[in-house]
């Protein structure tokens, strides 16, 4: 008896582990793909020069453009311009697209620099 209880909680730990890894994952997408999604998502791309930045008390508004298609996504961030900002060479953005307001609400942003040491790397 003891050993099925065991065994029992053994899978039952095992199942709750998998459901919220399943739940943490979140993949890297297109821009269309991130509009039909309605999990959360990671969008990649360049920040998008025709859509001025806007900070407000507490969201950080600004369009990406896709580096393959050239589709651009508004942008709204819950927090403050973050560091580096405008020295990104690739944004990502990790949240869910909203259709009421046709914009991506991200919860955490990833700032991608060019790296000091690209150069150095190419002249070896």
């Amino acid at each position: 008896m003891r050993k099925i209880f065991l065994i029992v909680l053994l899978l039952s730990f095992i199942a709750y582990a998998g459901m919220n890894l399943a739940e943490s994952v979140t993949p890297y997408v297109t821009i269309a793909e991130a509009r039909t999604s309605s999990n959360n998502v990671q969008v990649k791309g360049l920040l998008d020069k025709n859509f001025a930045p806007v900070q407000t008390c507490d969201e950080f508004t600004f369009g990406l453009v896709d580096e393959d298609s050239g589709e651009t996504l508004r942008v709204k961030f819950d927090g403050i311009k973050p560091d580096q900002f405008d020295e990104a060479y690739h944004i990502v953005a990790v949240g869910k697209y909203d259709t009421s307001d046709e914009s991506f609400h991200a919860k955490k942003l990833l700032i991608k620099c060019p790296s000091k040491y690209e150069g150095q790397q190419a002249r070896q």
